[in-house]
């Protein structure tokens, strides 16, 4: 799976503050995701992550869709 730091992931799950995008900070054996209403950073196993993704936007196109 192609992902990259800046992208915006789509999560199946929402994170407990009801927000499913993360934004990539950190790619490697471990994914450093921040959620982006809330601004909580975590670790998670990229097996994990790679699993439980449903969309990924480029760092163009979450500007895009930001406005």
């Amino acid at each position: 799976m192609d992902v990259k730091v800046g992208d915006v992931l789509m999560m199946k799950k929402n994170h407990p503050c009801g927000e499913n995008r993360f934004l990539v900070l950190r790619v490697g054996m471990d994914f450093k995701i921040r959620c982006l209403k809330c601004s909580h950073e975590v670790m998670v196993p990229r097996a994990k992550v790679e699993k439980n993704i449903r969309k990924i936007l480029t760092a163009e196109d979450a500007a895009r869709e930001k406005g």
